[in-house]
């Protein structure tokens, strides 16, 4: 039996996210995963613009930006818009990416940082105890034991984790299926986000931008299977649909979707945590489904390391549970209902449903909400202290401090100081006692698009303000600087060297 400190279960985006976020920080983990080969798999292709943030942030956007079309609206119903173009952020639109290049870009920050992708490995059996999680495996080789201090189960739907936990996985699946496809088209529509409905189902098409479509059927009344839709029933369902199959030629990849809305009633287990889709399914309205498991990583990860490293205190831990698992009951409540809406069978029905939505969308104060819990900018996490400045818990504003912008600042995974005060004393005194695990980042706010900018702030790894400050004289916003670093970050390196 071999040791690690980490063993992360699931080589889906998630998992991905959460070793290359483990390794950032010094930690060893392996990745056990099911399948013997990568897969050239594009269930999931919308990447939100907080999730394009968080990848930012760890200097890998670029690279998932270069495999993606960029779509300024995304489409909840048929010709319903929600525009994205307003965000304050860099990011201001949907990028539409197959999962697999999403995954690609994580896997080879996976390798560059030395996390070990153990392929053909099957979770059999879990238990822990108060040191550790000894992990059963089914390999190739045959069946063998891993141990760990911690294990993060990342595993999807059918978690083999989360059924060795006997979690209590609760919710409904609902009683449609839908075919999905990536389809080549030799006609295909005008519009960039096609959709059509009628009272036999709906149908969306959705360009990748190399060549290829995302084609997403439902037909009612059409019979359940567990095989893969072929080309000719993509193309049938099209054209009972739409009206034609948009010279349907090729198909790279096709799969049935039951979907389900379910939610682990824990994410952690002693020393054990679920994540990604094996924590919360849902439906693909919103295209939420891979954001929430990279929000969860990103969470999750500098928590973990923190905890292992002896550098966190004793509360932090939990939140992981506490912060992500109300964003994944909200993230289920959202696309619940935009599935209801859409999945309406009665013509008139429909129509209703769509008017109202056109309509309420037209009044800019009710399409703002849509649009920020699309683009995962409504997530913020509660604050702690008895009067938390406004911006604590809740992303962190885009800006360039002093030349460095704060994306780049949070690529090491630390903590980041933001000291814009004249000053600058906070930012020499994170220096000098907590240099090994906080970055600063000081001087004056040279550009920001998220308004005004608190004058002290702390900022987590993850990309969200722990704590800020506005004015005060500068011997009490050190004062507060150092309790704010002592509660968040431990004990200073003075102390402890």
């Amino acid at each position: 039996m071999t040791a690690k400190q980490v063993i992360v279960v699931g080589a889906g985006p998630t998992g991905l996210a959460v070793a290359a976020e483990l390794a950032l920080a010094g930690i060893s983990c392996v990745i056990l995963e099911k399948r013997a080969h990568t897969a050239n798999i594009t269930r999931a292709f919308g990447v939100s613009a907080r999730t394009l943030e968080l990848l930012d942030a760890r200097g890998l956007a670029d690279a998932v930006l270069a495999r993606g079309h960029r779509i300024p609206a995304a489409q909840p119903n048929v010709n319903v818009f929600i525009d994205f173009t307003p965000l304050t952020s860099r990011y201001n639109f949907m990028l539409i990416v197959p999962q697999s290049g999403t995954e690609g870009v994580l896997e080879r920050r996976c390798h560059e940082l030395g996390v070990v992708i153990d392929r053909g490995a099957e979770v059999v059996g879990l238990t822990q105890d108060d040191d550790g999680v000894d992990v059963d495996i089914a390999g190739p080789d045959g069946p063998r034991t891993e141990r760990a201090a911690y294990v993060v189960g990342c595993d999807g739907a059918h978690s083999a984790v989360r059924r060795e936990l006997d979690a209590e996985f609760v919710g409904i699946q609902y009683d449609v299926h839908l075919l999905l496809a990536d389809v080549r088209l030799a006609d295909p529509p005008h519009d960039m986000l096609f959709a059509r409905a009628n009272e036999k189902g709906i149908q969306l098409l959705i360009p990748f931008g190399d060549g290829y479509h995302r084609s997403i059927s439902f037909l009612h009344g059409a019979s359940a299977s567990d095989q893969a839709p072929t080309l000719e029933e993509v193309g049938a369902a099209s054209r009972q649909i739409a009206g034609g199959d948009y010279g349907l030629a090729e198909m790279r990849w096709s799969t049935r979707f039951h979907s389900e809305r379910k939610q682990a009633k824990h994410y952690r287990f002693g020393r054990v945590f679920l994540a990604g889709d094996a924590a919360h399914v849902h439906s693909p309205a919103g295209a939420q489904g891979m954001n929430t498991g990279i929000g969860d990583a990103m969470n999750l990860g500098w928590k973990l390391a923190a905890t292992i490293r002896g550098t966190a205190p004793a509360w932090l831990l939990d939140t992981y549970e506490s912060e992500r698992h109300p964003v994944g009951g909200q993230v289920l409540k959202v696309t619940d209902r935009m599935f209801r809406l859409v999945m309406i069978r009665s013509k008139a029905l429909q129509k209703i449903a769509r008017l109202g939505m056109r309509t309420a969308l037209g009044i800019e104060a009710i399409h703002r909400l849509p649009r920020l819990f699309l683009s995962g900018f409504l997530v913020s996490y509660p604050p702690r202290g008895n009067k938390p400045h406004k911006l604590a818990g809740k992303r962190a504003p885009d800006i360039t401090v002093g030349g460095t912008r704060l994306a780049a600042a949070l690529r090491s995974g630390r903590f980041v100081l933001v000291d814009s005060t004249t000053a600058g004393s906070a930012a020499r005194l994170a220096q000098s006692e907590y240099g090994e695990h906080v970055t600063t980042l000081a001087g004056s706010v040279t550009e920001t698009s998220d308004g005004a900018v608190p004058d002290v702030m702390l900022v987590r790894p993850d990309g969200y303000v722990a704590w800020a400050i506005d004015g005060g004289g500068a011997g009490a916003v050190d004062t507060s600087v150092s309790c704010a670093l002592a509660e968040w970050c431990g004990r200073p390196q003075a102390i402890t060297a």
